[in-house]
């Protein structure tokens, strides 16, 4: 049973980062892990380890898909029991569709201000328009986009430079339907 998942941020998106499934698990096998699955293209990785440490484990395997796939992409790991426990945080449990959720993960505990920076940026969109929302609960920000998130005025602002979903903020998405399916696929 996995016990930990990884998540690549910002690989096969758009035609760039080609990361084939089968390569992710040869490469996450190579460093000794077992019970290795992907699920979808989007880099989610489930394995066993000896090794506790998210962060060490992260590091591992953004080298090793760096030398053996020649792709940088960040890591983000966590455990069965972090995941599940981002999965009851959600404070967007009203909302019927799982696309309209979706939660960034972040690779470390968040820097002070982020919350402050979340509120402005949810406020900017608002002046726009927008009916997004955000909420920072431990190392996740759950996003709420009722019109999309493809469209989303705020997820775009959460990708700016310094934002969680930008490469400094080191943060990689997944919507509610994907968070629900890899717990699932933990529990097996």
């Amino acid at each position: 049973m996995p016990t930990h998942i990884a998540l690549l941020r910002g690989i096969n998106v758009g035609g760039n980062k080609r990361v084939a499934m089968a390569d992710l698990r040869d490469v996450a096998t190579s460093l000794g892990h077992t019970d290795v699955a992907t699920y979808i293209q989007s880099g989610n990785v489930l394995f066993s380890s000896d090794q506790a440490d998210p962060a060490a484990l992260a590091a591992g395997l953004e080298r090793a898909i760096a030398e053996t796939l020649g792709v940088q992409a960040g890591v983000v790991v966590l455990t069965r029991d972090e995941l599940a426990q981002m999965a009851r945080d959600n404070p967007y449990t009203s909302e019927p569709n799982p696309k309209f959720v979706h939660v960034i993960f972040l690779s470390a505990q968040p820097e002070p201000g982020i919350a402050a920076g979340l509120a402005e940026a949810q406020e900017q969109a608002a002046r726009n328009g927008s009916r997004d929302t955000v909420e920072l609960v431990g190392r996740a920000v759950f996003l709420h986009t009722p019109d999309g998130f493809g469209t989303s005025e705020l997820a775009k602002l959460l990708g700016r430079a310094g934002r969680p979903m930008s490469a400094r903020g080191a943060g990689t998405a997944r919507n509610w339907s994907t968070v629900t399916k890899l717990l699932a696929l933990c529990d097996g």
